[in-house]
């Protein structure tokens, strides 16, 4: 096998990498180009991504559509500040938003990340009571299994439990965990903590039919509309955090749709601008901007990202949805859905499987022991995949242009590291 390049042993011992114990983590595999579905690293291999780049690379790398638009726009303005300036990408991507979500969702608030998209709409649903003249409701509902980013607000609806963020709770503001409401029973008791905390509650915090990074934990629509039904009939604000499920990866557009619903605010990142660059948008309905629409200066959203309403980003995003509109991606869902579920069914029948669940593009096998991730990372990337299991998960959340044969690969290998029981395989 080839050296790593210069750039990889200098900077390597400058770095600190995301959910990475250092000490004991296989080194990182050097990326030098990205094409389709495929990572090219710098010896030479290639690998299929089955993570589309944390769920972000909906397209493909490197579209040609998608790099046109970033081109043209970074020759006549990267950026601008979004404080008392606007820019075209900008505003067009804001009416189109507003077009294709669903309901009265017509106000965009942009920002770089999801988590500060998610701070946005906690720090939007906090005001909009404080404006209407009611102090008190400053918390939260969230639910367990949850996940909503690694920020200070963010990590405090997160799951404390289950998640990677228990440490931190004697830092983190207090909120309110529930279970998602199961049934009439779950419905039952979920109406009673809203009729207990009613006075106290600014929002509640939902990942519409998928808990992401909590698991890749499904629930069905019916769960999301009792959600909705429960918040309104307490006079709730919803917020729906879109930023895994938005941009087609459930088998719709928005996961909300298959429910049927219409949240008050609703986040959105990841597959945004088509894994291309930083961008986020919390989206309100008209009840929640006409809160802050007044003479009274004290009334606006005090917030404001640098590189907030990016053009560069924004000219991306539009080119991404240009793409959603041209090309079958919903019917490449559907596809992807069909096969994941024939190939990865084979699963159920190996030693040390707990589950296998298929949603959308989203493909699931639950172990029933957390296994060795970085044996089975190792493996995957022997077999030319690039799989990066998520606690007791391995899953797959392809590009949605996947070819079959791809896809069949990256499925094979998920068979034959659970059949070979390269999860309990100590790291040489």
């Amino acid at each position: 096998m080839t050296s790593p390049p210069d750039w990889y042993e200098d900077g390597l011992n400058h770095i600190w990498l995301p959910y990475t114990q250092m000490k004991t983590a296989l080194r990182p595999s050097p990326v030098v180009r990205a094409d389709g579905v495929r990572l090219t690293l710098a010896d030479g291999r290639t690998l299929i991504d089955g993570i589309a780049s944390w769920w972000t690379a909906a397209h493909g790398y490197n579209h040609q559509h998608i790099m046109d638009a970033i081109a043209a726009q970074a020759a006549k303005m990267p950026h601008v500040m979004f404080g008392g300036l606007v820019n075209e990408p900008a505003l067009r991507l804001a009416k189109r938003l507003a077009a294709l979500t669903p309901g009265d969702l017509n106000r965009c608030f942009f920002a770089e990340s999801g988590s500060v998209s998610v701070e946005v709409a906690m720090k939007m649903a906090v005001q909009y009571w404080l404006n209407k003249g009611v102090r008190g409701r400053t918390k939260f509902v969230s639910f367990r299994g949850g996940y909503h980013g690694d920020t200070m607000a963010t990590m405090s609806v997160c799951d404390p439990d289950e998640g990677m963020h228990g440490k931190f709770r004697d830092y983190l503001p207090g909120q309110i965990i529930a279970d998602l409401p199961d049934g009439e029973a779950g419905a039952e008791a979920l109406g009673e903590l809203f009729a207990r905390h009613r006075h106290e509650i600014a929002g509640v915090l939902s990942e519409p039919l998928v808990q992401g990074a909590g698991g890749m934990l499904f629930h069905d629509p019916e769960t999301l509309a009792t959600i909705r039904k429960l918040c309104d009939k307490h006079g709730l604000l919803l917020i729906a955090d879109e930023i895994f499920t938005g941009f087609g990866r459930t088998g719709t557009m928005f996961a909300c749709e298959q429910a049927g619903i219409v949240p008050d605010i609703m986040t959105l990142s990841k597959a945004l601008t088509g894994g291309t660059m930083p961008l986020s948008c919390a989206i309100a309905r008209d009840h929640i901007f006409n809160a802050f629409y007044d003479d009274d200066p004290d009334k606006a959203l005090m917030h404001g990202p640098t590189y907030m309403g990016h053009a560069l980003a924004c000219a991306a995003a539009n080119a991404s949805l240009d793409l959603f509109d041209r090309e079958p991606r919903l019917e490449q869902v559907k596809r992807i859905s069909d096969q994941m579920s024939a190939e990865l069914e084979t699963c159920l029948n190996l030693p040390g499987v707990r589950d296998v669940r298929v949603k959308g593009a989203i493909g699931v096998v639950e172990l029933t022991d957390k296994p060795n991730t970085e044996a089975l990372r190792a493996f995957f990337i022997d077999q030319g995949c690039w799989i990066r299991p998520l606690g007791r998960v391995i899953y797959l959340t392809p590009p949605l242009v996947i070819a079959e044969q791809d896809l069949r690969q990256l499925t094979s290998a998920i068979s034959k590291a659970i059949s070979r029981k390269v999860y309990s395989s100590a790291i040489s």
